[in-house]
């Protein structure tokens, strides 16, 4: 095996757990298996269109695979063959429930932590320069703490349970509020008068450090003034491994250096607001299917089983520059890594996170990603969401009392929760949210539950409450509509264009022509995409794909304010004088009967989409995941229909897509009546008018690919593809590509793609020249020692408190179902000694990757810079994005390298005929990569560095060598 491949745990260990597996007693583990391998065909072939309610979960949902249509045999048969086709599956369901009850009997509990190595005790937090002050003030705070309060503080008060998605306990006694938590990526989750901004992955389409800023900033501006401490968000985690990935849409873009660069501008953007970012999420849940316990029908996640190099080059690297950042919380994943789950993974969480990267903030669980108690605190987790243990809303926490339990008989040591309290209220302190100017105290101005002006508190409990005012409908989007529609604009991808774009209002479709002289412009437009369908609120978190598409399905939507469509904009856009407008807002236009509605237009506008979001919501075929990389709803035979026959043959077709991945085009590229392709990704509520600025001209469109768009599937590779069915009560999916990922897979493999990486055409011309390599540090192997830190973590009081302060007070009045921290008795406490965890009491030496936020700051210093001109040789204004990607020495090593990847870029506007200089400094940690015997990065000294610049990965105009 490649040296730089060798797994985060040893092969040796690896055939060890398969071998615990396979060691068991073969009936039970046969009959345990039964459970799953009746699954013989797809689960995402189910025809219903009705959206899954949100939360309808484990474990009343374990058997969700059976929502398809059982048997062709209903339709068109007799009475015998009816009650035949009923009797086989009564008694497939009898076999199947019990096979279903043995393997909840047996596999209930996690699996064996076997591959995931230990890494105790947690790294304790306030050791770094731009934290110590937020640490001593939240000492001073926790010092005078009571064990409720701090449990308090740590603990999510239960689904439904206050009115954001999210609420902690407040320590009321030294001043410290309830935390409000609300997603997400796309706006304020359940909000009214709030902004549905474009997509992650439209943000990342702009290639705009400005933009993506900004796009944070405007998010944090409408969380705090509408009461909530933090936002769920940016995701940074999938990566795009797999191109029909439900969530990729979430993020950034399928590469891990633009994922980080744009996590890092859109938190600072966000906490310079003052409110937490959280990012998330915390690490490899590239698919849906078998995320989440039960959630699919079996008792445990999927497991991303990742050798120790790809997971610090790719995986763990944009979390690197998010917490290089500041950021103030991770939220850690649902499933597991290496067989242990993200959320109780002493290796991800203390090792990896805090030891290498110097993460000072604190960890919080995705929602009923904890699997365990006393386990995940040992582990690293520092906050439980939504504060239910197993299984949603049943108000049963791993932690509330438990955990007060565990600190009284000595299971969970309290230093450990002091570092978790400390860690939570240092964050408080380090966003300057004590300042009650900004945050007032009193929570969120809305509830996640209701849009009446008057509800009650905690509607998850079915205890009785008095109605209060629970919304003040705060109207905070301010301005944020401009910035929504420019980031919409310049995240739009001109795929192709000869000679159709841009269309003026007056319908010039070329600058240097006119058509005052001619008879109007005929344009008909196609597509249900085109136009409002029911409106973009239709659905429960947006969950299906009707209308114009301009956000994914699950907990990274939003509540539109509005949605401005495509036909909308373009229709009022264009003058009627001179443009006739005629609009089929269908995907099956009436061609047969109507020909003429096809052969009468000069222009064709043809709109189709692809939709995918979380797990919990299925539509139609999907489910969460994309079965393919085919556009929806029949839409590519609706294009080649119209590209065939628009204007008898002689008309021009425009295409334009909205999706939340990559499409798959062939079926209609090539056809020569398509002039025009554009990829609006996802656009938010501006959909219509930032489309309609690029169509008309006014935006020279500079949106580039953040992902490539390969001919097919199987372009991919076999890593690219969703598990689909489980291969195990426990599946496994080995990422066996490695750092093979997107463009670096086409690479490899000489595989051409469709559009590549970086790919985005201009209604102008941009030529490259004069590269020039300055060396601002020599090339060494490895970075400077680590340093030792600026400050000493605080210390506490670590004597067990007395029980009686666990009690719950005299007289106090329980809400059912709420999460409390009180005990209801004491004298059934005892103290055992506790099974820790192989390697708990192992001390791990420190990496000499770390030393401060973002891992060892030499990491973090410049070696070389590389400098480029670019001049606008084109007949208007335009945006440009100079790339910068990296080759690693050849041929001096026995490592592996990618032949290249993507270590900067850039945007700026250049006016006709002018030129600017554009630098890109790279640090060592962009020069380096992971070696797994050294446990550091390393600079290769030997050989030379291609330094390569270009407009896409496959676009390269000029390179040079260090």
């Amino acid at each position: 095996m490649d040296s730089s491949k060798e797994a985060l745990l040893s092969p040796q260990e690896w055939e060890q757990f398969r071998r615990s597996y396979d060691a068991r007693d073969s009936t039970d583990l046969d009959s345990d298996l039964d459970a799953t391998e009746f699954l013989q065909s797809d689960p995402l072939t189910s025809s219903s269109s009705k959206p899954t309610a949100a939360y309808q979960t484990q474990p009343r949902d374990h058997h969700r695979w059976l929502r398809r249509p059982f048997c062709g045999c209903l339709t068109g048969r007799s009475t015998k063959w009816l009650l035949g086709c009923l009797g086989i599956v009564a008694l497939v369901w009898v076999a199947l429930g019990a096979g279903g009850f043995f393997a909840f009997k047996k596999y209930k509990q996690s699996p064996p932590d076997g591959l995931s190595p230990p890494w105790y005790p947690t790294p304790k937090g306030g050791s770094a320069r731009a934290w110590a002050q937020s640490y001593r003030k939240a000492s001073e705070m926790v010092a005078r703490m009571t064990l409720p309060e701090k449990v308090n503080v740590t603990t999510g008060t239960g689904w439904q349970m206050g009115l954001a998605v999210g609420n902690t306990g407040p320590a009321i006694y030294v001043g410290f509020p309830s935390l409000a938590l609300q997603d997400g990526p796309l706006g304020i989750r359940f909000a009214d008068n709030s902004t549905a901004f474009p997509a992650g992955v439209t943000v990342g389409a702009t290639w705009n450090k400005e933009l993506m800023y900004q796009w944070g900033n405007a998010h944090g501006i409408e969380a705090r003034k509408k009461g909530i401490n933090g936002i769920l968000g940016p995701c940074i985690g999938p990566l795009g491994r797999m191109p029909a990935g439900g969530r990729n849409w979430e993020g950034f873009g399928a590469d891990p250096y633009l994922q980080g660069i744009a996590a890092a501008e859109s938190i600072r953007g966000m906490q310079d607001e003052g409110v937490m970012a959280t990012i998330k999420h915390l690490v490899a849940n590239e698919q849906e299917h078998f995320r989440q316990s039960w959630e699919w029908g079996l008792p445990n996640a999927l497991s991303s089983n990742i050798d120790d190099r790809t997971m610090h080059e790719l995986y763990m690297w944009p979390f690197g520059d998010a917490v290089k950042a500041g950021v103030a919380s991770v939220m850690c994943s649902y499933n597991m890594v290496n067989n242990s789950y993200a959320c109780g993974n002493s290796k991800l969480l203390n090792g990896l996170l805090r030891d290498e990267m110097g993460f000072q903030g604190f960890v919080m669980s995705d929602w009923l990603a904890q699997r365990s108690g006393v386990g995940s605190a040992l582990a690293g987790l520092d906050m439980t969401m939504p504060g239910d243990g197993l299984f949603w809303a049943d108000g049963k926490s791993l932690w509330g009392p438990e955990l007060t339990r565990s600190i009284l008989n000595g299971s969970v040591p309290l230093e450990r929760l002091n570092d978790m309290v400390t860690r939570i209220i240092a964050a408080w302190y380090q966003l300057g949210q004590d300042d009650e100017t900004k945050f007032d105290r009193k929570g969120p101005n809305f509830s996640s539950w209701t849009s009446e002006e008057e509800g009650i508190f905690a509607p998850g409990s079915p205890t009785e409450q008095e109605k209060t005012k629970v919304n003040d409908f705060v109207n905070v989007m301010d301005d944020h509509a401009s910035i929504a529609r420019q980031i919409a604009a310049e995240g739009t991808v001109l795929l192709k264009n000869e000679g159709l774009l841009p269309i003026s209002r007056t319908g010039n479709a070329l600058p240097n022509t006119t058509r005052s002289d001619q008879a109007p412009l005929k344009i008909a437009i196609f597509g249900e995409d085109a136009g409002p369908g029911d409106g973009p609120n239709a659905c429960p978190d947006r969950g299906c794909n009707q209308g114009t598409l301009a956000s994914g399905w699950g907990s990274g939507s939003v509540d539109f304010p509005y949605l401005v469509t495509p036909v909308e904009a373009l229709s009022k856009g264009w003058d009627n004088e001179h443009v006739k407008v005629s609009t089929y807002l269908t995907n099956s236009p009436p061609f047969a009967k109507q020909p003429e509605i096809l052969q009468g237009a000069d222009v064709c506008v043809v709109f189709a989409n692809s939709d995918s979001g979380e797990g919990y919501v299925a539509w139609e075929g999907v489910r969460g995941d994309r079965p393919d990389l085919s556009l929806q709803k029949g839409t590519d035979d609706l294009i080649a229909e119209v590209a065939l026959g628009c204007g008898g043959g002689d008309g021009k077709v425009l295409v334009v897509i909205h999706a939340v991945g990559p499409v798959t085009v062939e079926k209609w590229i090539d056809m020569p009546n398509v002039k025009a392709v554009l990829l609006a990704n996802l656009p938010g509520q501006e959909s219509g008018n930032a489309l309609a600025d690029v169509i008309f001209g006014d935006v020279n469109p500079s949106g580039k690919l953040p992902w490539t768009i390969g001919k097919s599937l199987d372009d991919y590779g076999e890593g690219a593809k969703i598990m689909y069915l489980p291969n195990g009560v426990v599946p496994q999916q080995d990422f066996n590509e490695g750092l093979y990922v997107d463009y670096r897979h086409f690479d490899k493999y000489n595989i051409d793609p469709r559009f590549e990486f970086g790919f985005g055409l201009s209604y102008t011309a941009f030529e490259f020249s004069n590269l020039t390599i300055n060396e601002i540090k020599a090339k060494s192997a490895f970075p400077a020692p680590r340093p030792n830190d600026f400050a000493v973590p605080p210390e506490y009081d670590t004597s067990i408190p007395d029980e009686d302060e666990a009690l719950f007070p005299d007289g106090f009045r329980k809400l059912e179902k709420y999460v409390y921290p009180y005990l209801d008795k004491i004298d059934d406490i005892v103290t055992h000694p506790y099974p820790y965890p192989d390697g708990y009491d192992i001390a791990q030496p420190l990496s000499g990757a770390g030393g401060d936020e973002g891992g060892n700051p030499d990491l973090w210093e410049t070696h070389v810079a590389v400098s480029v001109n670019i001049t606008n040789a084109g007949s208007r204004a335009g945006k440009v994005v100079p790339q910068l990607y990296l080759g690693y020495p050849q041929g001096v090593s026995s490592v592996d390298f990618p032949v290249k990847v993507l270590r900067g870029f850039d945007k700026l506007l250049l006016e006709k005929g002018e030129t600017k200089t554009v630098t890109f400094n790279l640090t060592r940690r962009d020069l380096s990569f992971w070696d797994v015997n050294a446990q550091n990065w390393v600079m290769v000294v030997e050989g030379q560095y291609d330094l390569i610049v270009g407009q896409s990965s496959r676009d390269i105009q000029i390179s040079g060598t260090w």
